[in-house]
C-alpha cells in the first residue's frame, strides 16, 4: 500500500515538472487561429506524456536503488 503512495506522488510531481518545463516552449506560434481547444489537448496530452515517462525513469531508479 506504501508503494502505491509513493507511486502515485512521483507522478503527480513529474506531471507538475511536466506542466512547468512545457510553459518554457512557445505554443501559440504552432497553433492556428481558432484551434485553441485542440491546443490545450495537445498541451495536456503532451504533458501527460512526458510525465509518464519521467515518472516511469524516477521510479525504476528508486526500485534499482531501495533493491539494490
Amino acid at each position: 500500500m506504501f508503494e502505491f503512495y509513493i507511486r502515485v506522488a512521483v507522478f503527480f510531481f513529474s506531471f507538475l515538472l511536466s506542466l512547468y518545463g512545457l510553459n518554457a516552449l512557445d505554443f501559440n506560434r504552432f497553433i492556428r487561429q481558432g484551434k485553441v481547444m485542440q491546443g490545450q489537448v495537445l498541451y495536456f496530452i503532451l504533458a501527460a506524456s512526458l510525465s509518464y515517462l519521467l515518472g516511469s525513469f524516477l521510479m525504476s531508479m528508486i526500485y534499482y536503488f531501495y533493491k539494490g
